[in-house]
């Protein structure tokens, strides 16, 4: 396994630390630890309320900053671009930080000048601001306007993945353009760690279901894995998945399980089943 994937001038660590449904000042000492375990890729998001942890958390870490890559985004109420800016400074100023690696929509948002919105993220691109600039939650249909219709230098695409949700189109038309599909819910918010199909598989690797599910993630080319984990043992855990090897029986086994379980799904979310715009 390749331990960062290049894309659009920056290097993304393949596993990543989710801050997700981490609020506030308890997601310090969790990003403090994910940092002092190895983790040089963290995730956060305007929308979960911990930049201002995250960003004291990297203070304390002692690493240099051109050793983290540092993604946040802006939340689908600010796409217009005068708010993007301002979301993006208020993101910067409670991280503490004078660059951010990749700064990201959220989600997209119903009637949105996409063209507009990506311009605005391209400047800040353009003004050293953030180094790459990427999409969450884009359908496929999205991604061909955003790329191939509009031209942004989309870095990577973050959505919902994991052993019980199928992305094979996404992925076969991001490989074809050499974008990187970043997971998030990789163990399907909880859902794989009592799964009997990867308890099995990890019996058989001396491994836990999630770390197999972290595992069949990154045994996939062009994609990036950011779990959540709050305890330090969890997210060593995490950190050891990258040294399990899977093999065609593995493959063959996950591959057999559901694929249409989607968990996260909120009201403001795009038809994921649409194919056209």
């Amino acid at each position: 396994m390749t331990d960062a994937i290049a894309t659009q001038g920056v290097s993304i660590p393949r596993l990543g630390y989710g801050t997700y449904r981490m609020p506030g000042a308890a997601a310090q000492p969790a990003v403090e630890s994910a940092i002092a375990l190895g983790f040089r890729h963290i995730d956060t998001a305007a929308m979960y309320e911990n930049e201002e942890a995250v960003g004291a958390a990297l203070a304390a870490s002692g690493v240099k900053r051109d050793e983290l890559f540092v993604t946040t985004k802006v939340w689908h109420a600010d796409l217009a671009p005068d708010a993007l800016e301002r979301a993006f400074e208020t993101s910067l100023s409670k991280l503490k930080l004078d660059h951010v690696d990749l700064y990201m929509i959220h989600w997209p948002a119903k009637g949105m000048d996409m063209a507009a919105t990506l311009a605005a993220l391209e400047g800040l691109r353009e003004r050293g601001l953030t180094r790459a600039i990427g999409v969450c939650n884009f359908t496929l249909p999205m991604m061909r306007k955003a790329v191939d219709e509009i031209g942004a230098p989309i870095a990577a695409l973050q959505v919902e993945y994991h052993p019980f949700l199928s992305q094979a189109p996404l992925l076969s038309w991001l490989r074809g353009k050499g974008i990187p599909l970043t997971a998030y819910a990789p163990l399907a918010q909880g859902r794989a760690a009592s799964d009997e199909t990867l308890a099995a598989l990890g019996r058989k690797h001396g491994a836990t279901a999630a770390q197999m599910a972290i595992a069949w993630l990154l045994d996939q080319e062009g994609v990036i894995v950011i779990p959540k984990a709050g305890r330090p043992e969890s997210q060593k855990a995490n950190l050891d998945a990258t040294k399990i090897t899977l093999d065609d029986e593995d493959r063959a086994a996950i591959a057999a399980l559901p694929k249409d379980r989607r968990y996260v799904s909120p009201p403001f979310a795009p038809d994921w089943d649409a194919t056209s715009l």
